[in-house]
């Protein structure tokens, strides 16, 4: 076998080889950073603090807005770091630690927006009982159970890439280390990495997916039934946010992952990367705060003496 050098680090191509565009990305792209962590930061806050909002609703949705910032934390660093730096480099433990942490954050939503359905689905089509049901300590469970299985899925899911090698191409046409990035540039075998990647997709993405469709299926046909046109308009914007946030996670979520690896599509990969691991993060408070009077409400009361001083 003739001698193959074995690759250690990554080249992240990031979105553009432009000087100009560069300045104009990380500008752009620090400043959707710091008002990620801002809004959700005061989502995390006056849910937490205000005693209008201490209900399981608000409790998954300060929830939603940690993982939010975990998410950014996750991909924007690295990628305003390589679009200043000179070495746009990612080193091999680096990238697979990348892809450990953006796993579990990314399944971490996607159970708890599943969670916010089941919720709303009580809510709404089981109210008499909604008290009993969703207790704090179902919620804490909940929450705690969506934690601990995005760290199995990250960690079945990360394991196997530590017995791959690779030795031709290291250049990732992305800003972020994703695993079907990486496995294309394995010069090992790597139908094990993606038999595990579809029994978890399978297992606990579709898992989550079902039980949030199931979830609106009757959350709708409630809804239609209420006899009462102001009834279910109020009935429809307790869940509407949550509804244009799972549409926009999802629909991302499965074009990144589902479809296959092709150089032609690399533009529209980095763009769909974009929007759910850097957009949904900023656009869910904003989505929240405008739809939902409590929060908006909340927040007013809370931040509302700072904006007003003299």
């Amino acid at each position: 076998m003739e001698n193959q050098t074995v690759i250690t680090e990554f080249i992240l191509l990031g979105l553009s080889r432009d000087p100009h565009l560069q300045v104009f990305f990380f500008l752009l792209f620090l400043m959707i950073f710091l008002v990620t962590l801002l809004g959700n930061s005061a989502i995390m806050l006056v849910t937490r603090t205000d005693s209008c909002l201490q209900n399981p609703m608000f409790f998954f949705l300060s929830h939603l807005a940690f993982v939010d910032i975990c998410y950014s934390a996750v991909t924007v660093p690295k990628m305003l770091e390589n679009i200043i730096g000179k070495q746009k480099t990612i080193s091999l433990e680096g990238c697979i630690a990348q892809i450990v942490f953006f796993f579990q954050v990314a399944c971490a939503e996607v159970f708890i927006l599943a969670i916010m359905a089941y919720d709303r689905y009580i809510a709404i089509c089981d109210p008499l009982h909604y008290t009993t049901i969703m207790t704090k300590i179902i919620c804490r469970h909940l929450v705690s159970g969506a934690w601990a299985t995005s760290f199995l899925v990250s960690l079945v899911n990360a394991l196997p890439l530590l017995s791959l090698h690779f030795c031709k191409n290291n250049i990732i046409y992305n800003f972020i280390c994703e695993l079907p990035s990486v496995l294309a540039l394995s010069c090992t075998q790597t139908l094990t990495n993606y038999i595990v990647l579809l029994i978890t997709a399978l297992v606990f993405g579709f898992s989550a997916f079902l039980l949030t469709l199931i979830s609106y299926i009757h959350i709708i046909s409630t809804i239609l039934k209420i006899h009462s046109a102001e009834g279910r308009r109020k009935a429809f914007s307790t869940c509407s946010s949550h509804l244009i946030v799972v549409g926009l996670y999802y629909i991302a979520a499965f074009f990144r992952y589902v479809k296959p690896n092709s150089e032609s599509l690399i533009y529209l990969d980095k763009v769909v990367s974009i929007q759910y691991s850097i957009i949904t993060p900023l656009l869910n408070p904003i989505i929240y705060s405008l739809k939902n009077k409590d929060i908006q409400n909340a927040l007013a009361k809370k931040f509302g003496k700072y904006m007003f001083l003299k």
